[in-house]
């Protein structure tokens, strides 16, 4: 028990302290009094980001077809790798058969990634200084003759496991039409049962549905369709393309 007449000190809190040490010297300090319940500056509001919406991102990846369109159009438009080709691919569940026939309404789902965009000029550019000699784009391009439809069928095959080589599709197209993709045989024992065989690799119309690769055309004169369904047919049946020598 404390004795009595005596009176216990005044405390000073740590701040008031603190500032009575500095006020002391010859030169006092003026610091702002500041107490417990000053609040720190709050922080700015940062702004909003927004998320991305169910029907934007459902945009991203769906194209529902207009008045108008085709699928080549559409694959250009919304820049799907491998073009309307791959776009059929995709959506032949969808799109039926005949690729050239899409109706107004449909959701078409976009395959593959966005095609390359053109490299700028100073993308082209080598850290020497140099330029390349060429880019290479995403979709390859095919001249509009033998040469090309062959190339574009291997690619087409490679990407369905059919075998065949350069070589032995140029052969037996050769003995079969010699290049004419419009060539129909008018006299044989298929013709006169109503099949006649047609295009580049003579191929009848029951062959044609029965071993036709998706994604190409549904037209047997199609010259990559014909080469492609011809080169199923004959890998089903020889094992390859390339060991067909004569009719088959």
């Amino acid at each position: 028990m404390p004795a009595l007449g005596k009176h216990r000190r005044s405390r000073t809190s740590p701040l008031a302290r603190r500032l009575i040490a500095l006020g002391t010297g010859s030169a006092a300090l003026a610091l702002p009094l500041v107490t417990a319940t000053t609040a720190g500056a709050a922080p700015a509001p940062q702004q909003a980001v927004k998320a991305p919406t169910a029907a934007t991102a459902a945009a991203k990846v769906t194209h529902t077809v207009a008045k108008g369109e085709s699928l080549a159009k559409i694959a250009d438009a919304r820049s799907v790798s491998g073009g309307w080709k791959a776009l059929y691919k995709t959506n032949r569940a969808t799109v039926g058969e005949n690729p050239s026939l899409i109706h107004p309404g449909l959701k078409l789902k976009l395959s593959g990634k966005p095609k390359a965009a053109a490299p700028s000029a100073s993308t082209e550019k080598k850290a020497s200084g140099e330029t390349t000699d060429a880019v290479e784009t995403a979709a390859k391009s095919y001249t509009n003759d033998l040469d090309g439809w062959i190339r574009e069928a291997l690619d087409v095959m490679a990407q369905n496991g059919i075998p065949g080589s350069y070589d032995g599709i140029h052969r037996n197209i050769m003995r079969e039409s010699g290049g004419n993709p419009q060539a129909i045989n008018n006299w044989d024992s298929n013709a006169a049962a109503g099949t006649p065989s047609k295009g580049l690799l003579q191929v009848i119309a029951p062959t044609f549905e029965a071993y036709h690769v998706p994604g190409t055309s549904t037209d047997s004169y199609d010259p990559v369709a014909n080469i492609t369904a011809a080169c199923n047919y004959a890998a089903d049946r020889y094992g390859s393309i390339d060991n067909v020598n004569g009719p088959y």
